[in-house]
C-alpha cells in the first residue's frame, strides 16, 4: 500500500534526479508490512541485462521441478572477439562446457551475457513470457536474446564514436517509447517496469507460488552480484546485506534487488532510469540514483 506521507520526499528526490539529467522509476517496498514508496513505478523502461532475471528464475524452477538436469552442459563458443564484456564467458577465447546451473550463476551474479544465451537455448523467450504471464507479471516482455544488445548503434559506430552513441540514444526518440535504436524501442525492446520487478523479488523473497528452492537459488546469485557500483554504496552497510541486478545499456541505468536488515526489516528497492547526458561513464549518475534509493527507503522506514 503506498505510504501516506511521501508527497514532500518524492518530489525532492524527483528535482535531484532531474538535476542529474536522469528520469527515473523507482519503488521501495517494506516486505513486512507491504507498505511502499515510490516515483513513476509503471513507467516501462528497456530492461537490458535486467531480463537475466526472469530468465534465472524460469531456469531455477525447472531445475526443481525435474525439467531440466542442473549438471547437464551446454556448449559456449568462443566469445572475445564478438561479444562485449568485463568479465566471464564474454573474454573466453576457446570453447567451453559448462553446467546449466553454473551459468545461471554467471548469468546472473557477474551478469555473464553469453552464459544467458545458452540459457535462451534451453527457455527461449516465449518460455520466459509464458512463465511471467502464468505468475502475474505481464508488465515484464522478453523479446530477444542477449546477443542482440551488442548490435547497437555503439558497435557499429565503434568506440572513436561513443559520445555520438551516446547522444543518438538520448535524442533519437520522437514520441514517448518510440526510438530508432531497437534496443530503446519499447515495441521491439525486452521491457519492464520498476512494479514489476519489484513484484518479482517479492515473490523471490516470500515465495507464495515459485517453489521454495529454487527462490532460495535465486536470491543466493543475486547476493553474490558483483556489480555495486550504483545503489550499494548507499544501500549497504554492516548490519545489512544488499542482493541485487543490475543493467545497463547506452544511456540506461537499472538495478533492483532486495536489503535485508539486522533488525528483521526487508526493503525491495527498483530504480529504472535514463540519462539525458551523452556519456558512459556517470559516476554522478549512479550516486544521485543511489542517493534517491537511500531517500525513500529512509522516508518508509
Amino acid at each position: 500500500m503506498p505510504h501516506p506521507s511521501s508527497g514532500g520526499v518524492v518530489d525532492g528526490v524527483r528535482e535531484e534526479l532531474a538535476a542529474a539529467g536522469l528520469q527515473a522509476s523507482l519503488l521501495v517496498r517494506d516486505l513486512t508490512s507491504g507498505d511502499e514508496i515510490s516515483l513513476d513505478a509503471d513507467r516501462q523502461f528497456p530492461v537490458a541485462s535486467l531480463v537475466k532475471l526472469p530468465l534465472a528464475a524460469l531456469v531455477l524452477e525447472q531445475i526443481d521441478d525435474g525439467a531440466l538436469d542442473p549438471a547437464m552442459t551446454v556448449g559456449i563458443p568462443p566469445q572475445a572477439a564478438s561479444s562485449p564484456g568485463p568479465t566471464g564467458t564474454t573474454r573466453f577465447r576457446h570453447e567451453a562446457r559448462i553446467a546449466v546451473e553454473d551459468l545461471v550463476t554467471l548469468a546472473v551474479s557477474l551478469s555473464d551475457s553469453a552464459a544467458a544465451d545458452a540459457l535462451f537455448t534451453l527457455v527461449d523467450p516465449s518460455q520466459v513470457n509464458a512463465w511471467l504471464a502464468r505468475a502475474g507479471l505481464p508488465d515484464i516482455r522478453v523479446r530477444h536474446r542477449l546477443s542482440d544488445l551488442h548490435t547497437t548503434i555503439m558497435e557499429a559506430l565503434g568506440p572513436s564514436h561513443e559520445r555520438l552513441a551516446h547522444t543518438l540514444a538520448h535524442r533519437g526518440g520522437e514520441t514517448e517509447g518510440t526510438h530508432p535504436i531497437p534496443q530503446l524501442d519499447h515495441s521491439r525492446a525486452n521491457v519492464g517496469t520498476a512494479r514489476a520487478f519489484a513484484n518479482l523479488l517479492t515473490e523471490v523473497w516470500r515465495p507464495s507460488w515459485m517453489p521454495g528452492a529454487a527462490a532460495a537459488r535465486v536470491r543466493e546469485t543475486l547476493h553474490a552480484n558483483v556489480h555495486r557500483q550504483r545503489l550499494s554504496p548507499d544501500l549497504a552497510s554492516d548490519a545489512s546485506r544488499w542482493a541485487s541486478k543490475t543493467g545497463t545499456l547506452l544511456n540506461l541505468r537499472h538495478e533492483v534487488g532486495v536489503l535485508e536488515n539486522d533488525d528483521g526489516h526487508d526493503y525491495v528497492i527498483c530504480v529504472l532510469s535514463e540519462s539525458r547526458v551523452p556519456a558512459a561513464n556517470q559516476p554522478v549518475a549512479d550516486a544521485t540514483l543511489g542517493s534517491a534509493a537511500r531517500q525513500l527507503r529512509d522516508a518508509l522506514r
